[in-house]
């Protein structure tokens, strides 16, 4: 790996990810709403940001998201479901992806192996909810890991060697999960960092398209 791109390089995971690329000696090319100004559900800032990129990225990893939006909760009964709440979930955590994601195909090497990969989350796994609740947060998890899949289909056309990639980073301690972390095992960021970027070293072009846990376990849609 020689030149990566983070969106959302500033922060608890992209930061963590782009430190580890550096002391690795990768060259990287970080943006973020905080640095640079850069709002992944604005085409438009969007398309201004990455359109001023020279193209030659084998990794381009989106780190963008949030659980609460505007202090909206994750829900945890269906009364609780607003139009609001569920769209400013799909836009950002659905939309922008997307957004990135169409604008760095011309970012990306036709030739050799370049991997796209987008922070998901397990509880966007349709096949892995046991639990119901957090309606908009799991439904707009559950697009991005649909557009990923079906962009790895019409990149492959036109990158063979690419690997386009939802990864489900695990709970890591940062401000996204410290009010709901206290039933889960966390893992500080540069360790999340670490397993993250161990998964996205090891994929082949054979598992584009795919979803991933931070061990490289395949998660069901």
């Amino acid at each position: 790996m020689k030149h990566a791109l983070i969106i959302g390089a500033s922060g608890g995971v992209g930061s963590a990810i782009a430190e580890r690329l550096r002391l690795g000696g990768v060259a990287v090319t970080g943006l973020s709403r905080r640095g640079n100004g850069l709002d992944v559900t604005d085409e438009t800032s969007v398309s201004a940001a990455l359109g001023a990129l020279e193209p030659g990225f084998d990794l381009i990893l989106v780190a963008t998201g949030a659980l609460v939006i505007d202090g909206a909760q994750p829900e945890k009964t269906l009364r609780k479901v607003t139009a609001q709440a569920m769209a400013d979930q799909f836009a950002l955590n659905c939309i922008g992806p997307s957004l990135v994601l169409k604008h760095s195909l011309r970012l990306m090497p036709r030739k050799g192996r370049c991997v796209f990969a987008a922070l998901s989350a397990r509880v966007g796994s349709i096949g892995d909810n046991h639990l119901g609740g957090w309606y908009s947060y799991r439904t707009a998890k559950a697009a991005l890991n649909q557009m990923i899949h079906s962009a790895a289909i019409e990149l492959g056309r036109t990158h063979p060697e690419a690997v386009c990639v939802a990864l489900h980073p695990g709970t890591v301690a940062t401000e996204f999960t410290r009010n709901y972390a206290a039933t889960h095992d966390t893992v500080p960021p540069a360790q999340a960092a670490s397993n993250l970027l161990g998964v996205i070293e090891g994929l082949t072009p054979a598992q584009t398209g795919l979803f991933f846990d931070w061990q490289g376990k395949q998660v069901v849609w």
